[in-house]
């Protein structure tokens, strides 16, 4: 990217949908027959419509909205792998590992409520256990052509410069596993990031900007801690860092930002890992930029990381200067203020301003009301304004 002359905007990528392209995906979910050119022109004109409003709106860098993507943000990748088999769940199955952490015992009277209210997906069958049961392969080269070429007309249309589109890391494409081929986590994880390599590599070599997005980096600390220690976590984390930089190799680094968060849920996040227990790994990810949270009350603090902590050259950041967890829009004065401070820290062209996370996680449940999201993208916007009057005077 050029060296920009003001504080540019993005956001993390998922987006609220349009309920007509829900029913779809549902419908897909469902194993139901549908009419695939129905469906193409359909996902189509949504992606085009959302680009068309991010531009609308200010966004410098939009998304697809992740649009494209069946189940959730990561584990739409299930469907473009082989080597793997879905089987029902064991009695003792886990089917999500952030639900089992020190957040979820502390507060298991909350989480039992929470999760009922916000966390269910009304009528799409439940998935199973994903198994491998043979050699990785990537068989998603229709899916991903049909995301970069949607993405790509979308933004053409709306007079987009650049846009972006997200991936799933090796870490969050399967926390939950069975392997009965490898015999051994290194080797798994390596073959899935031989097979995302495909993937990573299409949408760079199409001239979009890629996104790694690695919840689950963070997360698995407060499901690993206590018992395990930090040390034990952290050994935990380098391995999944190898394998998301096994990935991108032959990649060039500036077409790619790497997404750490906590999570996208309305909780207590009291387990959560801090910033500076896990700077030094996520900065290890070769890449241009690191999007990080900066906006919920649980990190917001964590700005002063890098009062002490190099950013290293030719590196930006993306902070999240706009929470997408709670429907109160942020005042542009308060983004703005949010973006000068770590902007004076790091150099002000060295700073992109973003989300904490998508709007929408998977296709069925949003985080906020979608005209309250167009309000904070709006905020977000205005903000940006606001403190490039105050770095370029």
């Amino acid at each position: 990217m050029d060296v920009p002359d003001r504080i540019l905007t993005t956001h993390v990528g998922s987006l609220i949908r349009p309920p007509e392209l829900v029913a779809l995906v549902r419908a897909h979910e469902n194993g139901e027959q549908l009419d695939d050119d129905a469906f193409r022109a359909i996902l189509r004109g949504a992606v085009a419509d959302v680009v068309r409003r991010q531009a609308e709106v200010g966004i410098d860098i939009p998304s697809d909205g992740e649009f494209g993507k069946t189940w959730t943000w990561a584990w739409y990748v299930r469907e473009r792998l082989g080597g793997f088999e879905e089987r029902p769940w064991g009695p003792e199955g886990e089917r999500e590992p952030s639900r089992t952490g020190y957040d979820r015992r502390r507060f298991a009277d909350f989480y039992a409520e929470y999760v009922r209210a916000n966390q269910s997906a009304p009528g799409v069958r439940q998935r199973g256990q994903w198994t491998c049961v043979g050699p990785i392969t990537y068989v998603g080269q229709d899916a991903i052509r049909r995301d970069i070429d949607d993405l790509l007309a979308a933004a053409a249309a709306a007079g987009v410069r650049e846009a972006f589109l997200p991936v799933a890391a090796p870490a969050s494409v399967m926390p939950v596993r069975v392997d009965e081929h490898y015999g051994s986590d290194e080797e798994l994880l390596f073959a899935l990031a031989d097979a995302l390599h495909e993937e990573y590599a299409a949408v760079v070599d199409a001239g979009l900007l890629l996104q790694i997005d690695d919840a689950f980096l963070a997360t698995m600390y407060d499901t690993m801690v206590p018992p395990a220690t930090l040390a034990s976590y952290r050994e935990w984390a380098e391995l999944r860092i190898e394998a998301v930089n096994r990935a991108l190799r032959g990649i060039p680094p500036e077409r790619c930002r790497y997404h750490v968060c906590w999570g996208s849920w309305n909780g207590p996040h009291t387990g959560d890992v801090a910033l500076r227990d896990i700077v030094d790994l996520v900065l290890r990810v070769n890449v241009g930029g690191y999007s990080l949270e900066q906006a919920n009350p649980r990190h917001e603090h964590e700005w002063r990381v890098w009062e002490d902590v190099a950013l290293p050259d030719g590196k930006f950041l993306v902070p999240g200067v706009i929470s997408h967890a709670t429907n109160v829009v942020e005042h542009p004065e308060l983004v703005a203020e949010r973006i000068t401070r770590l902007a004076r820290l790091v150099g002000r062209e060295r700073v992109i301003a973003g989300t904490d996370c998508g709007f929408a996680q998977n296709p069925y449940i949003a985080r906020v009301h979608p005209s309250i999201m167009w309000a904070k993208l709006d905020a977000l916007v205005e903000g940006a304004r606001l403190a490039t009057r105050t770095l370029w005077p």
